[in-house]
């Protein structure tokens, strides 16, 4: 694999301590990533003490919000901020292996795609056995999307995203939440410009005790952003 840095990582952090650390030392290990850019949304657990008193790669940029704002608004300053030709989406926590990025790279780096889904659904990776009305609540998330949007996503949901940067370019965020996410797939699913993929990725999924933070309550939320976007900008 071509190893030059061309891989910008956008890693939304929000009360992550016990995780944080360890997520951008695996992010870091990868040789084709440019920057590691790290926005903590207002945590209140000790992160931001961490952070700032961590001595990091100097590939590692941080901002800090002085709020809570939500996952939304934590990406949309971390884009604000990136200057690789790729972009990828890295949760805080380790439910996602930040080696899946090296598959994941390839169909952009070879010139057949512009976004790639990391498909925690389609099979052939490890994944944690747990939570089913979560499986029942994102298939019929992704149901809606590929009905709304005529597509065959599998897993509309997943946190890893990867993009061309010019794919970004073309989408102003409006979510602060967790909306974020059904907002970028309507929107790039929307614009028929855009050549996706899909990749399995293993998951190490959380327990709410383990510190999971979304809950069904965020489906309803969901679906509105779905039919709001297929229908506005």
């Amino acid at each position: 694999m071509n190893t030059e840095k061309i891989l910008s990582v956008v890693i939304p952090v929000y009360n992550e301590r016990n995780t944080i650390l360890r997520i951008i030392e695996k992010v870091c290990a990868l040789d084709f990533v440019m920057e590691v850019i790290v926005v903590d949304d207002g945590s209140t657990d000790g992160t931001v003490e961490l952070l700032k008193q961590t001595g990091f790669d100097n590939r590692v940029k941080l901002f800090f919000h002085d709020r809570n704002r939500g996952k939304g608004a934590a990406l949309r300053t971390g884009f604000g901020h990136i200057a690789g030709e790729i972009v990828a989406i890295q949760d805080a926590d380790l439910e996602y292996d930040p080696n899946e990025f090296a598959e994941m790279i390839k169909p952009i780096i070879e010139g057949v795609a512009d976004v790639v889904y990391g498909s925690r659904l389609s099979g052939g990776k490890p994944q944690r056995v747990h939570l089913f009305w979560h499986r029942v609540g994102n298939g019929f998330l992704t149901f809606l999307t590929d009905l709304l949007y005529n597509t065959t996503l599998s897993d509309m949901e997943t946190c890893y995203k990867m993009f061309r940067k010019n794919v970004l370019d073309t989408i102003r965020i409006k979510s602060d939440d967790f909306s974020v996410e059904p907002e970028l797939t309507a929107k790039i699913c929307k614009d028929k410009r855009w050549r996706i993929y899909e990749l399995p990725i293993s998951y190490y999924g959380r327990s709410f005790a383990e510190g999971k933070k979304i809950s069904w309550r965020h489906g309803f939320s969901a679906i509105w952003t779905l039919f709001k976007y297929r229908f506005t900008d």
